[in-house]
């Protein structure tokens, strides 16, 4: 997918950020490569272009799409293993694939784990950085103000745990 300056784009560690430009640059001393640069609030991400088009980037979710997702995160969520440093070592590279799915699920899971139990640092970690793209995200699918987003995101997850209770 090719973006325009002004679009908004999600990179997988970042999150949702805009378009400021493309730009040919010769970085480390490696051949001239074109790149997006991506503002994500203050801080300005070179995601380099393959020559033949590909990028980590992808476009945000589309507002059609957030039906699907209010219905994951209300959903049970999946059990975490007890070998628990295998599950993170396996969320870690789901959540370098960078889908919208795969956020919703993480922020459900541990979510979900924490009102049950204490979480770890790393884990309560994890948890928030995700919970911030997620929201982010949502925010922009959906064409509202952050703080409305996160309250219907923890809305959601609210009624997942409410409705997990009593099943």
């Amino acid at each position: 997918m090719e973006f325009r300056s002004g679009d908004h784009a999600v990179h997988p560690t970042h999150g949702v950020g805009n378009i400021m430009r493309r730009e040919e640059k010769q970085l480390a001393g490696s051949a001239l490569q074109p790149y997006y640069l991506l503002a994500v609030g203050t801080t300005v991400v070179w995601v380099p272009i393959g020559s033949d088009g590909t990028t980590t980037l992808r476009a945000v979710t589309t507002k059609r799409e957030l039906e699907q997702y209010r219905k994951l995160l209300k959903s049970r969520p999946s059990t975490i293993e007890r070998e628990h440093k295998q599950w993170r070592f396996d969320t870690n590279a789901r959540l370098t694939q960078g889908t919208f799915k795969v956020l919703c699920e993480v922020v459900r899971d541990l979510t979900s784990l924490g009102w049950y139990r204490t979480i770890g640092e790393i884990d309560s970690s994890m948890l928030q950085k995700v919970r911030n793209n997620l929201r982010r995200e949502w925010a922009a699918a959906a064409g509202l103000s952050l703080q409305d987003a996160i309250q219907e995101v923890d809305a959601l997850l609210i009624a997942g745990r409410d409705e997990f209770k009593t099943a």
